[in-house]
C-alpha cells in the first residue's frame, strides 16, 4: 500500500532530552558530596527511560508511574520520587531538575528531524506527532519552525489514553484523514509505538541513541519504507 501519512513519536524519535554541564553541576548526594560521573549518567538514564521502571516504588508511586502520561500531577509526583530514590535527596534540587525534563526548550532535535519532516510534508504526506507525554511539546517545534511541517499533535495527557492503546493511534489517523493501511508509525519503542500495527499501520523502529550518534536514523527509516 502507498504511504500517505507518517506518524512520529517524540522522545527518542524526533527529539531527545540531553543535559549540558549546568544540569547536574550543583547536585549533591545524601552526604552533601557532588554526584560522580557514573551517578550522573545513571540519573539521566532513569529520567529518560521510555517505559522501563528503574527504581523500586511503593504502591502509591507505582500507580503514579503507570498513569504518569495521563496526568501532569502524577507525572511530577512519580519523577520527583524517582529522583529522590536515585540519589537526589534535596527537594529543591529534584524540582529544578524535573523542571528541565518538562521544558520543551531543553529537548534536542535529532540531526535529521527537520530534514525528514520537511521532506515528508514536501511530498504531500500528512504528518503527525503521537506521544505518551504529560506536558505540551508543541513549543519544541514552534520555537524551531518545525510546526510548519506537522499537521497535528496527539498527546496522551490530552486524550486520556496511552500507546499502545489502539484508540490513541485512531485519534491521529482520523485527524490526518488517512486509513491505517496507508500510514507509517515511526518510534523508538517496539512495545508502545509498535502498537500501531494492530490497526494495520506499517511500523519503523529507531534507536533512542544520543543525537550525536544517530545522525540519519529517521531518513533511513523512511527510505526503507519507500516513503522518501
Amino acid at each position: 500500500m502507498t504511504i500517505q501519512a507518517v506518524m512520529f513519536d517524540f522522545s527518542g524519535t524526533l527529539f531527545r532530552l540531553e543535559q549540558d554541564d549546568t544540569w547536574l553541576a550543583d547536585l549533591t548526594d545524601h552526604g552533601g558530596d557532588p554526584l560522580d560521573i557514573e551517578a550522573q549518567a545513571e540519573l539521566m538514564r532513569r529520567m529518560t527511560a521510555p517505559t522501563t521502571l528503574l527504581v523500586d516504588l511503593d504502591e502509591e508511586h507505582r500507580h503514579a508511574w503507570e498513569h504518569r502520561d495521563l496526568d501532569p500531577a502524577l507525572h511530577s509526583k512519580v519523577y520527583l520520587e524517582v529522583l529522590r530514590r536515585s540519589g537526589v535527596p534535596r527537594a529543591e534540587q529534584a524540582k529544578a531538575l524535573y523542571s528541565r525534563l518538562v521544558d520543551p526548550a531543553e529537548w534536542t532535535p535529532y540531526p535529521d528531524t527537520e530534514a525528514v519532516l520537511k521532506a515528508a510534508a514536501g511530498k504531500g504526506l500528512r504528518v503527525g506527532v503521537l506521544s505518551n507525554i504529560a506536558f505540551d511539546i508543541r513549543p519544541a517545534f514552534t520555537e524551531r519552525g518545525l510546526d510548519a511541517y506537522v499537521d497535528d499533535f496527539v498527546l496522551s495527557f490530552e486524550e486520556g489514553a496511552i500507546k499502545p492503546d489502539p484508540a490513541l493511534f485512531r485519534v491521529l489517523l482520523d485527524r490526518l484523514d488517512v486509513a491505517p493501511e496507508h500510514a507509517l508509525m515511526v518510534g523508538d519503542s517496539e512495545e508502545a509505538d509498535g502498537g500501531a500495527r494492530a490497526l494495520g499501520c506499517a511500523f519503523a523502529l529507531v534507536e533512542p541513541l544520543p543525537t550525536a550518534e544517530r545522525t540519519d536514523g529517521l531518513l533511513t527509516a523512511l527510505r526503507e519504507h519507500s516513503v522518501l
